[in-house]
């Protein structure tokens, strides 16, 4: 038995699963106990999950498949009229947002891996398009924004999506691994937030509108692999991102401001030895708020605004382990974590995704295949 500070029951909802039940001893006064609901066991690699109302969610599958699966978590066949995906090793049909005015517009916001015209690379795009009235196909495609430039990788897509306050959105880059110091460089979308209209066009006030030689999409930069995104409570954009060996990282970017990768890091190459110049702080870059060192590998980002699991949860981001295969609780105060939970060990499946559903309720994806839709619930 772990040590989890979670009292779990695990009960499988599918007719085609037995119930089985699994109780973790809380080890502190912070625990919950939970139900957890597996809603559909047959996705494969999910990355995304969005609520469209009356119970209803739409999943991304990373080979490239959308799905819209029912209140009893049943789904049929794939959405239709997405554009070409480029499913190729960590690259696919990945993150997916609502508009925040969906009930009226219909409208949802999706990124993948976009392959060159040419065949001779790919990069991370963006798209808008309507949902049908009856769900089953997309409609008024349409492309707003491609990383720049095609790169030959299957690496370090990033690709998570957030709607501001102000209606405009933002979507993180990946450096692609393979051209990591391009993120200290502004000609070039690679390790970088950017940040657009719903229509494609671009900010006036972005922070180097007017800097020449410079992308004028750009609203951060020095990022790695940024694979949780979301608006806070305090309104300000969070994002989380992939370290190399240790140095996973907690941020808020803000406009123009340099996060420092691959110049600084709390991680070190793959098999040992430092990256960049080997040392944590410079001058000129932001430090992280939060850093795991060993990496946990982190995906999906998610604050929890609801009193649905108790007081003691209220206002923890939750974030998902795929390395170790856990969801993690953090706890902040005055912009530094104090307290840090792991939860679900023994569910021991790669949790790609996590978000507070409509009902004020957790909801997780597994990357796996096959994967799981999974909501947790208050015993």
């Amino acid at each position: 038995m772990n040590k989890s500070s979670l009292k779990l029951v695990l009960a499988a909802r599918l007719a085609t699963v037995m119930p089985l039940i699994l109780s973790v001893m809380p080890a502190s006064a912070q625990a919950a106990t939970i139900q957890m609901e597996i809603l559909n066991k047959n996705l494969d690699h999910p990355w995304a999950i969005a609520f469209i109302g009356k119970g209803q969610m739409l999943v991304t599958e990373r080979p490239g498949r959308l799905r819209l699966i029912q209140p009893n978590g049943s789904m049929g066949a794939p959405v239709a009229g997405l554009p070409k995906v480029d499913a190729k090793g960590q690259g696919g049909l990945l993150d997916l947002i609502t508009d925040s005015h969906f009930v009226e517009n219909k409208t949802l916001y999706f990124c993948y891996a976009e392959p060159a015209a040419n065949g001779d690379g790919n990069s991370t795009a963006l798209a808008s398009a309507r949902l049908s009235d009856d769900g089953k196909k997309l409609e008024q495609v349409k492309v707003l924004f491609s990383q720049k430039p095609k790169v030959a990788s299957n690496l370090h897509f990033g690709c998570r999506l957030v709607e501001s306050s102000d209606g405009t959105l933002f979507m993180t880059l990946g450096e692609r691994f393979i051209r990591k110091e391009d993120a200290q460089k502004l000609d070039n979308h690679l390790g970088k937030v950017i940040r657009i209209n719903k229509d494609g066009a671009i900010p006036a006030d972005n922070p180097f509108v007017h800097t020449k030689g410079a992308l004028p999409e750009i609203w951060s930069y020095g990022h790695r692999n940024m694979q949780g995104a979301v608006l806070g409570p305090d309104g300000r954009l969070w994002t989380h991102e992939h370290g190399p060996q240790g140095g996973d990282e907690v941020n808020k970017p803000e406009a123009g401001k340099n996060y420092g990768w691959p110049v600084i890091t709390f991680g070190e190459n793959y098999g040992g030895g430092k990256i960049g110049d080997g040392i944590t702080a410079k001058a000129g870059t932001e430090q992280p708020l939060h850093q795991w060192t060993p990496s946990i590998a982190p995906s999906g980002l998610a604050f929890l605004r609801s009193d649905r699991y108790g007081k003691a949860w209220q206002g923890s981001m939750f974030v998902g382990s795929l390395k170790f295969r856990y969801l993690d609780r953090l706890e902040w105060r005055d912009g530094k974590v104090v307290r840090e939970e792991k939860l679900l060990e023994d569910l021991q499946q790669r949790v790609r995704d996590v978000r507070e559903g409509p009902d004020g309720l957790l909801y997780l994806l597994t990357d796996e295949n096959p994967g799981y839709l999974i909501r947790l619930r208050p015993e």
